[in-house]
This record gives structure tokens, C-alpha cells and sequence, in this order.
């Protein structure tokens, strides 16, 4: 019973967690907590408070991230006007 035990301690950390805490949606995206802190009082990427810390659910964050790079192809394919 012990092997099961410790076998499935260990697929849980390996498994992605759904609501991350600040340090790892840090990681997560490549960035720094510090900027991770302002993008979340800003409202820039999607997240929400559990008391006094912010929380991050992981596949708010891929749905973001697709959003963000559907828009940047977006606006790379906009002809732009030419000076006459």
C-alpha cells in the first residue's frame, strides 16, 4: 500500500495543477512574478483573488495565450497604407 501511495504522490507532481499560485502562472507564461503582479491588477491576463494572494487557472491562461496570438497574426496581416 505504501508503493501506491508514493506512486501517486509522485504523478500529482508531475501532473499540471489547474489553479496555480502567482510563482508558478510565472513560470508558466515565462515571465517574472513582479510582472505577472501588474499584468493581474491591471486585468491584463485572466485571474482572481482567493483571499490576499492571486490565482491563475491554467486553461484561462492557454485560452488567453491563443487569443493574444490570434490578434498579433491578425494585425501582422492588416495591409498597411502606403504614404502618396
Amino acid at each position: 500500500m505504501k508503493s501506491t501511495n508514493r506512486s501517486m504522490r509522485s504523478l500529482r507532481a508531475v501532473e499540471p495543477r489547474e489553479v496555480m499560485d502567482i510563482r508558478q502562472a510565472a513560470e508558466f507564461l515565462g515571465i517574472s512574478t513582479d510582472s505577472l503582479y501588474k499584468y493581474a491588477a491591471e486585468a491584463t491576463v485572466p485571474a482572481f483573488r482567493l483571499g490576499n494572494r492571486w490565482k491563475f487557472q491554467r486553461s484561462r491562461l492557454l485560452a488567453w495565450m491563443e487569443e493574444q496570438s490570434r490578434a498579433a497574426i491578425a494585425s501582422m496581416k492588416k495591409p498597411v497604407a502606403r504614404a502618396r
